[in-house]
């Protein structure tokens, strides 16, 4: 696992991509590919959190590929929502910079705040 090698190259900041979802059982009749998706995101959340690493899981909504507005909705709970890849991207970038998010799970989607406001808002 990419932990693993963070922690034996001496890197301490780590963030996880996971899946909004993860947090309650696949619904029944979900495609089983899509539920081992949700479950295998789950299991890569729990072994961080048991990690000695500065860790941060931001969960964005459905993933396009617009362009980036960069405006969002960052936050413990943001509904179902999407959210283009790029500003994705920016997100992380900035998540790397605050580590007052460190064992913060974050959602992730559109919304009317600025990237950089949403950091600061989110940081524990």
């Amino acid at each position: 696992m990419l932990a693993d090698a963070a922690t034996r190259a001496g890197v301490r900041r780590y963030l996880l991509v996971s899946s909004m979802g993860v947090d309650r059982p696949p619904a029944a009749g979900t495609d089983d590919v899509w539920a081992a998706y949700l479950r295998a995101k789950r299991a890569a959340e729990d072994d961080l959190g048991a990690r000695d690493l500065t860790w941060t899981v931001l969960r964005p909504g459905r993933l396009t590929d617009d362009e980036p507005t960069g405006q969002v909705t960052l936050t413990r709970h943001a509904g179902r929502g999407a959210i283009s890849r790029a500003d994705v991207a920016v997100v992380l970038g900035a998540l790397l910079d605050e580590p007052r998010t460190a064992g913060a799970t974050l959602e992730l989607v559109s919304g009317p705040t600025p990237i950089a406001d949403a950091i600061r808002a989110a940081a524990l």
